[in-house]
C-alpha cells in the first residue's frame, strides 16, 4: 500500500473536501496560495454537482487560455492548480452566487454583494443579485457588461457543462 502524497497546502485548502478531487480548492476568503479559483468554505450552501462541474470547467478554461502545454503538465504535479490571481466563489443559497478577486482593495467585498446588503443606496447594492453561478462566471469574464468571446466559445464547446 502506498502512503498518500503530502498535502502541500496545509490548512489553506481542505484536502478531504469532495471538491478537491475536481481540483477545486475549498478555502477561506483570503487564501495564502494563488489558486486559479476557489470555493469559499464559509458559504451558506454547497455547490450542486452541476455547479461543481462549472467551477472545474472555469479552472480548466483559464489554464487552456493562459498556459501552454508544458506549463499545464507542470501544474498537474500538485493536486490543485496554483499560479494565478485567485477568484473565490461564494454560494449564499440555491441560485445565488457571488465572487471576489483576492487583489481587490476597494468596492464591495463580494460581487454581487451579500443578500443582506442588497437593495441599498449605492450602485453596487441596487444592481445586485441574486445571480446563478453561470451568470457570475460570465461576469468574472466580462469587460464592461459583455463576457469575453473566448469564454463564450468555451461554454459553447462544453454543452455538457453549460447547457443552452
Amino acid at each position: 500500500m502506498t502512503a498518500p502524497a503530502a498535502w502541500p497546502f496545509g490548512t489553506d485548502a481542505d484536502r478531504d473536501d469532495p471538491l478537491s478531487k475536481l481540483r477545486i480548492p475549498v478555502t477561506g476568503t483570503h487564501p495564502h496560495w494563488r489558486y486559479i479559483a476557489a470555493f469559499d468554505r464559509a458559504s451558506e450552501a454547497r455547490p450542486t454537482d452541476a455547479e461543481a462541474r462549472m467551477l472545474a470547467s472555469y479552472i480548466e478554461e483559464y489554464k487552456e487560455y493562459f498556459f501552454n502545454d508544458w506549463y499545464k503538465t507542470k501544474l498537474l504535479e500538485r493536486p490543485l492548480d496554483v499560479d494565478a490571481v485567485t477568484r473565490i466563489f461564494h454560494k449564499w443559497s440555491e441560485g445565488d452566487w457571488s465572487y471576489r478577486v483576492i487583489t481587490w482593495q476597494y468596492g464591495p467585498f463580494w460581487v454581487p454583494v451579500a443578500p443582506r446588503l442588497r437593495g441599498g443606496d449605492s450602485d453596487y447594492e441596487k444592481a445586485s443579485g441574486p445571480l446563478s453561478l453561470e451568470q457570475v462566471l460570465d461576469r468574472a469574464h466580462a469587460i464592461v457588461d459583455e463576457p469575453m468571446q473566448h469564454w463564450l466559445d468555451w461554454k459553447a464547446a462544453h454543452p455538457e457543462v453549460f447547457p443552452t
